[in-house]
């Protein structure tokens, strides 16, 4: 165990040091030079690699085509934006139109009352075992409960069990569009529910049950009461209408989305850290949003088979590509960029940022923290990926239209997640996909929500 360090034992930083640092820093006349450039303009223009910026190519050898892209606003939803995105485009094709969009706000409504019953059972469970208030893992449900953010498999798990519909027939509201104050209040809600489970477990089920009622009552004061069925018509590109007649969620989802067998698709992972074997499953204890519904589970693969997945399924199949990634290092926003050597921060800074993909995972460097969809890919003559087109969901109003341009070295880098048709598999990771995951903890970065 390892002994508390009192502050005694803790070296102050002394006046004679503070003058050094100063002095040393005067005395160059790049860091006044930068401090001036920073100070004014911010790291990011400072730091910019002209070069680099001016010569990464914004034009692919193969090219999706999804229309025009959607807009998260101020919620963590990208997961489920993601996910549709792909569905929209095989919607799209089915139903013969060059513009759609599924209702994002739907997907979230369902989203989050089937959480605020998952969490409730499983700290229930937890309560009923003897688990201590104050241990870790309760501390760490109670600090991420009511996130806006997923993955792959709990948005599947959504367009199972309740489908999805068309945007204009349930749109958005002003929480959707920026989820704060209802999720401070859901938190609220579940921690007073937790709190009267530790003071008095014997109601915990009659504390559960009032919960999830008030849960959905909040949900649907903020987003609406969703459809259960409604009539489905539309115009094609052709100008042809088309009447379907009364349909359920489900049954559209089944009808125009259930031919690319997105259920089917299985999450793979990058975990670089060389204690977790590659071909092996790997899972995330506590980590899911539908009870009953499937596990949150990953096959750890290596990042170049990913790539190999992403690059065929765009050339043969031509349908966008679900992945996650830490979409904040060396990205350039407003011209919609990603490379790892776009910004030149350790020349500003005369600072060497050494970590490699291990080490960042391993001391909380990076993690998965956003979710999108590969439109496109660059492919030498030689089968070499080159660069990837990205469909984002931060509006049409930055980079190329909403669309972003990621260097093959900085997917290497920073994606760590891509949903892909099991068939893609080779045996071997058939048959490791049949094996029990290897279970980590709740707080691991690999569990991580986009």
């Amino acid at each position: 165990m390892t002994e508390n360090t009192s502050s005694s034992e803790i070296t102050p930083l002394s006046g004679e040091q503070l003058n050094d640092l100063v002095t040393s820093f005067d005395a160059s006349q790049s860091n006044r030079l930068a401090m001036n450039a920073v100070t004014a303009a911010g790291i990011d223009k400072v730091a910019l690699n002209y070069d680099r910026s001016r010569l990464l190519q914004r034009r692919f050898s193969v090219t999706v085509d999804n229309g025009e892209v959607t807009h998260q606003d101020r919620s963590g939803r990208c997961w489920l934006f993601s996910s549709l995105n792909v569905a929209r485009f095989v919607a799209k094709k089915n139903l013969g139109i060059k513009e759609f969009e599924f209702s994002q706000n739907y997907a979230m409504y369902f989203d989050k009352l089937e959480r605020v019953n998952y969490f409730l059972q499983d700290v229930a469970a937890l309560v009923r075992a003897g688990e201590p208030s104050d241990s870790r893992l309760i501390q760490h449900l109670l600090a991420d409960v009511m996130g806006d953010g997923g993955q792959w498999t709990m948005a599947l798990n959504v367009y199972k069990k309740y489908g999805a519909v068309p945007k204009d027939l349930f749109p958005e509201t002003e929480s959707s569009k920026n989820t704060g104050a209802m999720n401070t209040q859901l938190r609220h809600l579940l921690h007073t529910a937790v709190a009267h489970m530790y003071d008095d477990p014997a109601s915990i089920d009659d504390e559960v049950a009032k919960t999830v009622a008030a849960g959905h009552r909040i949900l649907t004061i903020h987003l609406g009461e969703p459809p259960k069925s409604f009539d489905w018509e539309w115009t094609d590109s052709e100008g042809m209408f088309h009447r379907d007649g009364e349909i359920t969620p489900v049954e559209l989802w089944k009808k125009y989305v259930g031919t690319a067998d997105l259920e089917d698709y299985v999450c793979l992972v990058d975990d670089p850290r060389r204690e977790h074997a590659k071909g092996k499953k790997i899972g995330i204890e506590h980590l899911g949003n539908v009870a009953g519904g499937d596990a949150t589970e990953y096959l750890n693969v290596p990042n170049q088979f990913m790539k190999d997945c992403v690059k065929q399924i765009l050339v043969e199949q031509g349908i966008p590509v679900w992945f996650g990634a830490d979409c904040h290092p060396f990205m350039d926003r407003e011209n919609g960029a990603w490379a790892t050597d776009l910004f030149e921060y350790g020349r500003v800074y005369d600072v060497d940022f050494d970590l490699d993909k291990e080490a960042r995972v391993r001391f909380g460097d990076s993690a998965m923290n956003h979710a999108m969809a590969f439109a496109g890919v660059d492919v030498a003559d030689d089968g070499t990926t080159r660069r990837w087109r990205v469909e984002n969901s931060w509006g049409a109003k930055i980079a190329d239209k909403g669309y972003f341009t990621m260097s093959d070295d900085w997917f290497t880098e920073y994606v760590y997640e891509v949903a892909v048709p099991k068939a893609l598999l080779p045996e071997e990771y058939q048959k490791a996909l049949e094996e029990p995951a290897t279970m980590l903890p709740a707080w691991d970065p690999m569990g991580a929500l986009a």
